[in-house]
């Protein structure tokens, strides 16, 4: 990454030490908003927040406990306090937006207690939020153990929520809409509306730290809960000094506003790598919704989803629909061991799947593989076979791998906690090292690490799709809850694009193994078509996947626009939305741009101003829309496309039926 400019501005004093008498509080550079940090008379370190001269966030605790007699949060007195100011635009290799913006000013605030622990706390407050981190000096300490985190969020007022609840294991829980005063506990990122602001709270730059979740301590007091070792102690630190996560609050007008924030890359670190040329966005097919459904499967049998034959076929597709790679689960030896041992080979295929005659096959018809590492939880499996993995696809020219952690760690370990933490970067580190990018399920929380290691493209960290294919499934509202929650953090690897929602050909296969739901008229998927196809834009993913099986895709007219979609966008930004109601988002690559709509279980009705469009320019219009009998539950398939020619001046109206949406490409006019 390179910067592309900076300017920077002085609201106060750059980099000078102010006596422990200057004034501990920093605004926004706007000044809309405005943190205070205080010592009370016992010396407890708090902090508050206001928007527009209204309180926010009341004063909360801060600070950490340890054991061994260790001081991590008592007895403090401020030392001095810096203050700084930057405005920069960095650009990243990809991304929502190429170009982002990071102007913030920063309060630095220096304690120290009386056996000479030194604690910076570091707050930078932007237009769009917050963040802060804790960077503790103990001098002569060989190692510390945190046994808690005092930090909470005292939000002032009460209003409404959307999350789900807390979990060290898995983030694949539906969300909820309920008052923020009866929301017991959550994972973040956590959204909430409070007066006219929303807010979200989440973590940035988590490297070498567990997980952070939030905890109802009364009223809408919430505290961090941080996930443990097996021992029951939260972080394990080697030495005398450590810096924490940094701790998130984004803060807009509107709901959009927070899907528009670049706060969460702003507080991570610049690009690690030498270069990045290596790394591109692509679209994807793969053997995968098969062996969900049923009708293919994962081991060697008369269903075998890999195979040699197969492989070749779904590489054809590729070639022949402008789509640049595709995804084999089920390859591996390893599969027949599910549910026992998990221990997968990362380097023997199946005997019915010659991965060096793939290989050479997508060479020459200019398909990428991205490559599948299944670990079942099993990381010290996984860890032993690493780098050879990651050398052996390398060698064979497959540059981009998926992982998954489906199953229970080994020694009580949770999924979420330092021990994983510290296991998922040293598998970036590794992948970076062959020129590999990662697609990673079962994952730890995006915190913004991807602007460190852009080869970290994409995660599942939610319910996906699959959830469609053994549940009831992902109410139609899911898809408005994502972009305002889990997607404040980053990509999501969603798998969005069934086209056979009701199952029909799956249920016709001569070769389906019946199971679970798949053969319940309840299962099946909770949206209709034109959805499906808007999904591909507003669940963002640099990897993004037409996840149906390609049969359901062959001469279907409505597959135009994913053959026509670019995952390599430039530009984005959220344009119309609430929180489980209704999103719309518009995206731009090259020349190009992609608007996309969805609804929960109303229909509506959403007028759009094209003013995102180069003015000057003519574009036509191909919008892929609800039928007009369109209804998710009583007829999902019914859809129409529309062709339009439209300019930066016009106005769209964009028409939804119950669980449905609309797409539209918008290309320019020769």
């Amino acid at each position: 990454m390179k910067i592309l400019y900076a300017i920077v501005s002085v609201t106060c004093f750059i980099f000078s030490a102010c006596t422990p008498s200057c004034s501990s509080d920093v605004s926004s550079p706007d000044g809309k908003i405005r943190l205070l940090f205080s010592l009370t008379n016992d010396k407890q370190m708090t902090y508050q927040v206001t928007v527009n001269d209204t309180l926010f966030i009341a004063p909360s605790p801060l600070g950490f406990e340890a054991r061994n007699g260790i001081n991590l949060s008592e007895g403090f007195h401020i030392t001095g306090t810096d203050f700084d100011s930057k405005d920069e635009t960095w650009s990243q290799p990809w991304g929502e937006n190429k170009s982002i913006r990071n102007h913030y000013n920063e309060m630095a605030v220096h304690l120290t207690d009386t056996l000479d622990t030194r604690l910076t706390l570091r707050f930078r407050v932007f237009n769009d939020g917050l963040g802060f981190r804790y960077e503790y000096q103990l001098p002569g300490a060989d190692s510390i153990f945190v046994m808690n985190e005092l930090t909470s969020f005292n939000i002032a007022q009460d209003g409404i929520s959307w999350s789900i609840p807390a979990n060290f294991d898995t983030y694949e829980l539906l969300y909820r809409t309920q008052p923020i005063s009866q929301t017991d506990n959550a994972n973040t990122p956590i959204t909430f509306k409070t007066g006219n602001v929303y807010g979200s709270i989440h973590e940035a730059a988590l490297t070498d730290f567990p997980e952070m979740t939030l905890r109802n301590e009364g009223n809408c007091l919430f505290k961090s809960e941080l996930a443990p070792w097996p021992d029951g102690v939260k972080v394990r630190i080697a030495g005398g000094s450590f810096k924490t996560s940094w701790r998130t609050i984004q803060i807009a007008p509107k709901a959009v506003g927070l899907i528009n924030s670049g706060l969460i890359l702003n507080l991570n670190e610049p690009c690690a790598l030498e270069t990045t040329d290596w790394i591109r966005p692509m679209k994807y097919v793969g053997v995968w919704w098969g062996m969900h459904l049923g009708v293919e499967s994962w081991v060697i049998n008369d269903r075998h989803g890999a195979t040699t034959e197969n492989a070749k076929r779904y590489i054809d597709f590729a070639a022949a629909n402008n789509i640049e790679a595709v995804m084999y689960e089920g390859w591996n030896e390893g599969w027949e061991n599910w549910g026992g041992s998990q221990a997968f080979d990362y380097t023997k295929p199946y005997a019915d799947f010659d991965i060096k005659e793939i290989a050479r096959y997508a060479k020459e018809k200019g398909i990428a593989i991205i490559g599948h590492h299944e670990t079942g939880g099993n990381i010290p499996n996984y860890e032993k076979q690493l780098d050879k993995a990651y050398k052996w696809y390398a060698d064979l020219g497959i540059h981009s791998v998926k992982t998954g952690y489906a199953g229970g760690l080994p020694n009580g370990h949770n999924h979420h906690g330092q021990y994983n933490v510290r296991h998922y970067r040293e598998v970036v580190k590794t992948a970076a090292k062959y020129h590999t990018t990662l697609d990673v399920h079962e994952p730890i929380k995006d915190t913004g690490i991807r602007r460190t290691y852009p080869n970290m493209m994409t995660r599942e960290g939610a319910r996906g799709m699959e959830w469609n294919a053994w549940s009831a499934g992902n109410p139609p509202e899911h898809h408005e809850l994502l972009p305002f929650t889990r997607m404040l953090s980053g990509p999501m690897d969603y798998t969005p694009g069934i086209f056979d929602i009701l199952y029909e050909r799956a249920k016709k296969s001569p070769l389906r193994k019946k199971w679970n739901m798949v053969d319940s008229k309840d299962c099946r998927v909770n949206t209709t078509l034109a959805k499906q196809i808007a999904n591909w834009v507003i669940i963002y993913s640099p990897l993004q996947m037409a996840s149906d099986m390609i049969e359901n895709y062959e001469g279907h007219p409505a597959f135009l626009f994913f053959r026509d979609f670019n995952a390599d966008c430039d530009w984005s930004e959220a344009l119309a939305g609430e929180p489980g109601e209704f999103v719309v988002i518009a995206r731009k690559a090259k020349d190009n741009y992609y608007l996309g709509a969805t609804t929960n279980e109303e229909a509506r009705n959403v007028n759009i101003k094209l003013n995102f469009l180069e003015k000057g320019k003519t574009y036509k219009a191909t919008i892929y829309a609800d039928g007009k009998d369109a209804d998710w539950e009583t007829n999902p398939t019914s859809y129409e496309i529309i062709e339009k020619t439209v300019n930066a001046n016009d106005n769209l109206e964009i028409i939804m039926a119950k669980g449905g949406g609309q797409a539209i490409t918008f290309i320019p006019v020769l």
